[in-house]
């Protein structure tokens, strides 16, 4: 055979696959556990802390550890991390790396590959999380409705991170967080309950802190996270005109640091602010706002007038 006989090597064409094979049955286990075990803890939660088992110091710690780890995902893993709204400092840039860690929502590669992917194909198909992919009868929302929610987490479908986080994937220091994503769940879900041990004195302390600031505190962000992907994709206010079905649900806008602001975010998505109307509370763009004064953050991407008439006129 002289080299003419062989053939050169093919070369792709168009955009790379989404996915990039399937996630190891072990991973899976996994995810089941992380969904299951909070959510069972949420449900318990109610029994368990009716006259007994919740104290005063078990309530900051919950709070203080659902904001820390919501801001982690909202401001650092969404709004930085996924869509670029601002350029962070290195130090806060591994800091929102590890904070978003801790909600326990996957690897911080994991999460804005997936959450790219959304964006890219939003409400459509390739979408992994849209309500709308069976329909929209009523049987078929219900159906989409549980895979938006949740549903969607058990597909063994691993997105493609070298179309969607290539940069990322480039970047040492988020390589070094991804994989020391098992070490800071541990972090997540005992931290708590070595602060609360020592904060009383004795492990019944330790005890209820682990499991209202850590797996209480880690079911309730979870569904508020999901939330977003079900509830806001299905319901609620589009006054900004977008390619999907996102829109605005008022009551999650606390829980949630502004994050049920959908309609603005997908319309706009790399604006740093999703709650741009009087009244529409955004704790992300606030935090953004003081790491902004502080020199920790620049180039923040806040929204203009101009532009959000612009989007208003289109919806109208």
């Amino acid at each position: 055979m002289t080299t003419l006989d062989i053939a050169p090597p093919p070369t792709r064409s168009g955009p790379a696959p989404i996915t990039d094979g399937q996630r190891p049955p072990g991973q899976m286990v996994l995810v089941g556990l992380f969904v299951a075990l909070p959510t069972l803890a949420l449900v318990a939660a109610v029994p368990f802390a009716w006259g007994w088992g919740l104290g005063w110091t078990d309530v900051a710690l919950a709070v203080g550890f659902y904001f820390l780890s919501c801001l982690g995902v909202t401001v650092g893993f969404h709004r930085y991390f996924t869509h670029g709204a601002f350029k962070a400092a290195r130090p806060l840039r591994i800091a929102l790396a590890i904070a978003g860690s801790l909600s326990l929502q996957g690897s911080v590669l994991d999460w804005v590959g997936d959450h790219r992917r959304h964006h890219a194909f939003s409400d459509k198909e390739g979408d992994p999380h849209s309500p709308w992919l069976y329909g929209t009868g009523p049987a078929a929302l219900v159906k989409g409705f549980v895979h938006a929610h949740l549903g969607w987490l058990f597909k063994p479908e691993r997105t493609n991170m070298a179309r969607f986080a290539p940069d990322l994937l480039a970047d040492r220091d988020i390589q070094r967080v991804d994989r020391a994503f098992p070490l800071i769940v541990v972090m997540s879900l005992l931290g708590p309950a070595v602060i609360g041990g020592l904060a009383t004195m004795s492990w019944w302390g330790a005890l209820t802190a682990f499991f209202w600031a850590g797996l209480v505190r880690v079911a309730l962000l979870h569904h508020v996270t999901w939330s977003i992907n079900s509830i806001c994709h299905i319901w609620g206010d589009r006054p900004f005109a977008s390619r999907d079905r996102s829109a605005n649900v008022w009551w999650l806008a606390v829980l949630s640091c502004g994050e049920s602001w959908h309609n603005l975010h997908h319309a706009d998505p790399t604006c740093a602010r999703h709650g741009v109307r009087k009244g529409q509370i955004d704790i992300s763009a606030e935090v953004i706002r003081g790491f902004e004064r502080l020199g920790w953050v620049t180039g923040v991407r806040w929204p203009t007038t101009r532009r959000l008439d612009r989007l208003a006129a289109r919806a109208g």
